[in-house]
């Protein structure tokens, strides 16, 4: 049988297969962490029993190990119920095993009944229309996350050290058989900002983001989302990646990541 053209195959409510797909570039056997965000993220938007009239406004990703190439399950918690504001967490496992290997955090408020004032700034950034497609870095696999997006730069690239803008768009739902959701396309590609504004030579040096924190002011509309990142970094070893999140409408959020940075 061929291989769904999906980052996870749904097995039950909670139980996901892993595809091919959601490989990442450093390890054969892992996931990049862009597919199991997303993934967290639905699962914390859409659980059952979930209020429709409240939205995910921030998430936090605690990335404990590496997550497998195997099939995954996900356990999600109300921690706090109110009026306009909810906290959730949601606990991402291989199945069989008690141990998580990626946890999140999500505040969701209420939103309005009837549309109030919007306050926004229009689009800073060249539309992907405007961008011609930008190639990977070299990969020692052929199917992975970097198959499975497109991306297009409009400052730097993922060969070029500093500062970079880059469209990221999903070329494959994120569930095999199931529409792609606005939450998706940010979660999926807002991992991505370490490499996209990575500031030290590839092959000498190792920078893995042990966190993800996202906030939103606003989903997404359109296929494309825009990582607009910077890497700084600290002689300790330790480093910051900070992202401004954008769709053809204008700015929609930020994201950061810490990171671990050391020699190879």
């Amino acid at each position: 049988m061929a291989e769904p053209e999906a980052f996870y195959e749904r097995i039950s409510e909670n139980r996901f297969v892993s595809t091919e797909h959601t490989r990442g570039p450093w390890d054969a056997g892992s996931q990049h962490a862009g597919p199991p965000a997303a993934l967290l993220g639905r699962s914390l938007d859409e659980r059952p029993g979930a209020r429709t009239d409240m939205r995910l406004a921030r998430v936090t990703y605690e990335i404990v190990r590496p997550v497998p190439i195997r099939p995954l399950e996900i356990t999600t918690t109300v921690l706090r119920s109110g009026r306009s504001v909810e906290l959730v967490e949601a606990t991402l496992a291989p199945e069989g095993e008690t141990a998580p290997v990626m946890f999140a955090r999500a505040l969701r408020i209420r939103t309005l009944e009837e549309p109030g004032p919007a306050v926004a700034d229009g689009p800073q950034t060249p539309s992907p229309g405007e961008t011609a497609d930008t190639p990977f870095f070299g990969v020692p696999w052929d199917v992975g996350y970097h198959t499975s997006m497109d991306t297009r730069f409009t400052e730097g690239a993922f060969r070029e050290q500093g500062p970079g803008t880059c469209w990221m768009r999903m070329r494959m739902p994120l569930v095999a058989g199931e529409e792609i959701r606005p939450l998706d396309r940010v979660l999926v590609a807002a991992d991505s900002g370490n490499g996209i504004s990575n500031v030290l030579d590839f092959s000498r040096h190792v920078f893995v983001n042990a966190d993800l924190t996202v906030h939103l002011h606003r989903h997404p509309v359109g296929e494309w989302v825009c990582v607009e990142a910077r890497t700084s970094v600290d002689p300790a070893g330790i480093g910051l990646a900070d992202s401004q999140l954008h769709d053809e409408k204008g700015p929609i959020g930020r994201s950061a990541q810490s990171l671990f940075i050391a020699p190879r």
